[in-house]
């Protein structure tokens, strides 16, 4: 807006200069005009001599004669005078025209430099604003593939609990006839705001099927459930799968059921995972953690210590992340423990 102004204070001043310039051309043609009038003026006079009155009455003998040529005189000299006056007052106008031209070309050329800092000004401002729009798209382009990435990695798993649910079910008839049935581990869990847990899962129900367990387990680990199951996470806007429990590293976890261990390693986007298959096509898993104690294959009782507390899925801070899932589909472990 400003340089809009300033264009057109230009243009107004550039008007007004043009105005000027006709005046002081049409000044110009007019003194010309006198000054070439007056020139011949002064040529008469040369040519027939400077008479006074005197002389004249001198050399008139008729009275008339002598009015007449005094009366011509008095006419020449107050017409001579008058021009001069007139030529006086044009090269004042045109002095007067001179300095407002003069003024009118600083002013415009006070605008001028105006405008190029404005512009200056404008073109900084441009790339600014350029710069944090490169920055914005990048930032967004950034979360967008963090969240791509985490879709991928729970795609990942759930393909893997998938798998992991058939070959259970398979094998579900043949371990029902074994002596011991395959025991499930515990998932420990921590949380900061919805919920602390302080007992620990213990065997006190091995004989029991897993089903009948809802509202009986205990969280695999000691510490705070930082999260609701469902919830939107701060950090990429999907829901929670499971929960995190807050808890200091190198603690104990604990298997929250019997069971068998059916996977035992590295998955990204979870760190060091751990996941028991408690039967019935229900798996507990633990991922975050900082090592693992048992090996795939492994049976395992309710209280079995299974892994270690750790950091190495890349959450902000050391703790246990914990799911429940039915035939390879999450529900809430909260829910199912004695935690409230």
């Amino acid at each position: 807006r400003k340089l809009h102004e300033l264009t057109q204070q230009e243009r107004k001043n550039r008007e007004t200069l043009q105005s000027l310039k006709k005046q002081q051309a049409d000044l110009v043609r007019t003194l010309d005009t006198q000054q070439a009038l007056l020139g011949k003026q002064l040529y008469q006079q040369y040519l027939h001599g400077q008479q006074n009155h005197l002389q004249i009455m001198l050399q008139q003998q008729d009275p008339n004669a002598i009015a007449r040529q005094l009366h011509y005189y008095s006419y020449v000299s107050k017409a001579r005078a008058e021009l001069i006056d007139g030529m006086q007052d044009n090269l004042k106008q045109i002095e007067t025209i001179n300095q407002q031209t003069t003024q009118a070309l600083q002013e415009i050329e006070q605008l001028k430099l105006a405008q190029e800092e404005e512009r200056k000004s404008l073109q900084a401002q441009k790339t600014e604003r350029s710069k944090v729009l490169k920055k914005l798209s990048s930032q967004i382009a950034n979360q967008r593939n963090e969240i791509n990435k985490l879709k991928r990695d729970e795609k990942r798993l759930t393909s893997l609990l998938e798998r992991l649910a058939k070959i259970a079910r398979e094998q579900a008839e043949a371990r029902r006839k074994q002596s011991q049935a395959a025991q499930k581990k515990p998932a420990d869990s921590k949380s900061g705001t919805v919920a602390r847990n302080q007992a620990l899962p213990t065997s006190k129900y091995d004989g029991s099927n897993f089903a009948s367990l809802k509202g009986k387990l205990n969280l695999p680990v000691r510490g705070d459930v930082t999260n609701r199951y469902g919830a939107a996470r701060k950090d990429t806007g999907l829901s929670w799968k499971g929960l995190f429990i807050r808890a200091a590293e190198g603690a104990e976890v604990k298997s929250v059921a019997k069971g068998s261990v059916v996977f035992a390693d590295w998955l990204r986007g979870f760190g060091n995972l751990i996941i028991i298959d408690h039967g019935d096509g229900y798996m507990s898993l633990y991922g975050n953690n900082q090592s693992l104690l048992k090996n795939l294959g492994d049976d395992v009782k309710g209280g079995d210590t299974i892994a270690a507390v750790g950091n190495t899925g890349g959450n902000e801070s050391p703790g246990l992340y914990f799911e429940l899932r039915r035939r390879s589909q999450p529900f809430d472990p909260l829910s199912w423990s004695v935690v409230r």
